[in-house]
């Protein structure tokens, strides 16, 4: 009923087991490009993706009597996807809102924030326990760890969330048309 495990039979799997953790992995970076609003990169590796789980698909397809390859299929699809998250995190693509909360009386992070680069919007509040300041910074999630250790460093009680953002243009673009008209100025002058 079932074939012996041979040879062909253990490299057909680890084919498959191998395929299938490029495509999971591909797909995982796929939906976060889409999350992130980069579409065309979501489209590139949906590409890849689809390529790689056909190839991967037809060899288990055509030997339907090999239980090793199914589950080397589902070990691959498992693998992949924790690889995929992994290098997702790694990659860290996109930018992040930064909700910083402290006490009034607190050390001032925002200060200690912006002397590290980040700008910072800071709005007083009431708290469960009095009154506090709610800092929001957009950034770059590469830059997430540097500002939790600027934060812990100047206050560690900080009560501190973290959202994903799909669009924050607005500073991108201004820069974008800032540098424009400085051009446009510059050639108009020579």
């Amino acid at each position: 009923m079932f074939e012996a495990v041979t040879v062909d039979a253990l490299l057909g799997a680890l084919l498959i087991f191998s395929l299938r953790i490029v495509d999971v992995s591909l797909g995982t970076l796929r939906i976060g490009m889409l999350v992130r609003g980069k579409r065309t990169a979501a489209g590139a590796l949906s590409f890849f993706e689809s390529l790689i789980w056909l190839m991967a698909a037809a060899k288990v397809l055509s030997t339907l009597d090999s239980p090793l390859q199914f589950i080397a299929y589902a070990g691959g699809y498992a693998s992949g996807t924790m690889l995929g998250a992994n290098i997702e995190r790694w990659l860290a693509v996109g930018k992040v809102v930064l909700r910083v909360i402290v006490p009034v009386s607190a050390p001032d992070v925002q200060a200690a924030l912006r002397d590290a680069g980040y700008y910072v919007t800071t709005v007083n509040a009431s708290g469960r326990d009095g009154e506090v300041r709610v800092m929001f910074s957009v950034i770059a999630r590469k830059r997430m760890k540097q500002a939790f250790r600027v934060i812990e460093t100047t206050y560690p009680k900080a009560f501190i969330t973290v959202e994903e953002v799909t669009t924050a243009q607005l500073q991108d673009t201004v820069t974008r048309q800032e540098g424009q008209v400085f051009r446009r100025l510059r050639m108009m002058r020579k």
